[in-house]
């Protein structure tokens, strides 16, 4: 970074992560501030100087007290955008910072003013989530730094793997776009892993070796069709017996109907487990063809069908 901002050329750091701390908890007994509708941890924005909910906007103060054993010893843990962006401008002072993020860009036309003071040399850094991912070309940007790889890598989404290379040779080919040249360092707990291995040498083709045969075995698209069945409702118990229920009749039609070749996994707590004051159960449906199962049959209210999900979380 220091020889980059020494030759005036630019840099772009990728985190996918906004805010200043990932969540807060306390020292003494281990709460963690979590949105009391969504029952997730809110993030940390030193903007504002607020806890925010990233699910529902739900937004607090910061407390100065633990709300459940009083302690006054609040702990900051992770780093988000804002974060990065305070302390790259601690340890270069002179350098020129900008942030391209969702908080940074709501204002109509934020995002492309942004970006024009970047490509006018206006700013020699760009803190970022995804939104700097795709398609920019800027050919004084010869150093791409990505912080923190595994980020998306540990998502529990068959996808997970196929994201990470998405987003890094995305972030990637971001440097070395004129005849400066370019790198691009990326920090990582799981060097070895295939996605990320793949990825630092633009190497499609291994990815998808791995990749495809991973999805072979474990019978994921394409080598078959998912249908995702989420159900919410306010009361968690009313959500666990509903799945339940509808898991039972699921299996009830496929022995009626013979179709074994379709799979049912769950039912189980989404990922997000509450939001906005729900509790969300899910049943997935694994197979060559999982609509047969689904034919003729009446979902009651609170049941949504997600054919070929994007995301499972």
């Amino acid at each position: 970074m220091a020889r980059v901002l020494a030759a005036r050329e630019q840099m772009i750091l990728f985190l996918n992560r906004r805010g200043t701390a990932t969540f807060i908890l306390c020292r003494d007994c281990g709460s963690v501030f979590k949105c009391k509708r969504c029952d997730n941890p809110m993030t940390y924005h030193g903007v504002g100087d607020q806890l925010v909910c990233h699910h529902c906007n739900r937004r607090d103060r910061v407390p100065t007290k633990c709300p459940h054993c009083g302690s006054a010893r609040i702990r900051y843990f992770g780093a988000g955008t804002q974060k990065i962006d305070e302390e790259i401008q601690a340890m270069f002072p002179k350098a020129r910072t900008l942030r391209l993020d969702w908080d940074v860009t709501r204002g109509k036309d934020s995002h492309e003013a942004i970006l024009e003071k970047f490509v006018l040399h206006q700013a020699d850094i760009l803190i970022g989530t995804q939104m700097i991912a795709k398609g920019l070309d800027l050919p004084l940007v010869t150093l791409v730094g990505v912080i923190s790889a595994d980020t998306s890598l540990n998502l529990p989404d068959f996808r997970a793997g196929e994201r990470t290379f998405q987003l890094l040779t995305q972030v990637a080919g971001r440097a070395g776009r004129s005849i400066l040249g370019g790198k691009v360092i990326v920090q990582t707990y799981s060097p070895e892993h295939y996605a990320i291995v793949a990825a630092s040498m633009h190497d499609y083709r291994a990815f998808y070796a791995r990749e495809i045969a991973f999805r072979r075995e474990q019978n994921y698209p394409p080598f078959s069709q998912l249908i995702r069945l989420l159900y919410s409702n306010a009361s968690e118990k009313r959500a666990q017996e509903e799945s339940a229920r509808l898991h039972r009749a699921l299996t009830t039609r496929i022995a009626q109907r013979g179709l074994p070749a379709i799979d049912l996994i769950g039912p189980a707590p989404a990922f997000f487990h509450r939001v906005r004051g729900e509790y969300r159960y899910q049943i997935l449906l694994r197979g060559a063809d999982p609509r047969e199962l689904l034919q003729d049959i009446a979902l009651p209210l609170g049941w949504r069908v997600d054919v070929d999900p994007v995301s499972v979380l």
